[in-house]
């Protein structure tokens, strides 16, 4: 009875959660309000009826996420640098990087971590080549991009995912 009302408890409480972070308020009202799109939209969501993910890779999936947060706080420091030396030499562009994975759970966390980090964003996939295009603010190098993105990302999600 519970999962025909509360499909997928935790997401209808991140959800809340999300609510009164957004409304910065514990009022009965904004709670009685985050609670029902809570709700509602994990009804919605399941109604999707996503494949589960299949972690193979519990460790590597933490040591990726530790991995990342540094790359993160690392390119925060590069990126302000870049900004405050405002430096006419830097050289943005493109860079189209081959890849091997092809799981859509581990291509969303690829596009999450590339995307967070400041100086690279997602620009598009194509699966029928398997290309990503990202931007890069600072390119320097493209083939070291393509394999610190391979090494550092694909890899581990390959091990996690396929």
């Amino acid at each position: 009875m519970t999962r025909r009302w509360l499909p997928y408890p935790i997401l209808s409480v991140l959800l809340l959660l999300i609510w009164l972070l957004l409304n910065q308020s514990i009022a009965p009202g904004t709670i009685l309000l985050g609670a029902l799109l809570g709700v509602a939209l994990a009804k919605v969501f399941g109604l999707l009826r996503p494949p589960k993910a299949r972690l193979r890779n519990y460790p590597l999936l933490g040591l990726l996420f530790v991995r990342v947060v540094y790359d993160i706080v690392r390119s925060n420091i590069a990126v302000a640098r870049i900004i405050l030396r405002r430096d006419s030499r830097m050289q943005s562009g493109f860079v189209a990087i081959p890849l091997t994975l092809t799981d859509h759970y581990g291509l969303a966390v690829l596009a999450c971590i590339i995307t967070s980090t400041p100086g690279t964003i997602w620009v598009s996939y194509d699966s029928s080549a398997n290309i990503l295009l990202i931007h890069v603010l600072d390119l320097v190098d493209e083939a070291s991009w393509i394999d610190s993105i391979k090494q550092r990302y694909e890899r581990p999600l390959l091990e996690i995912f396929q």
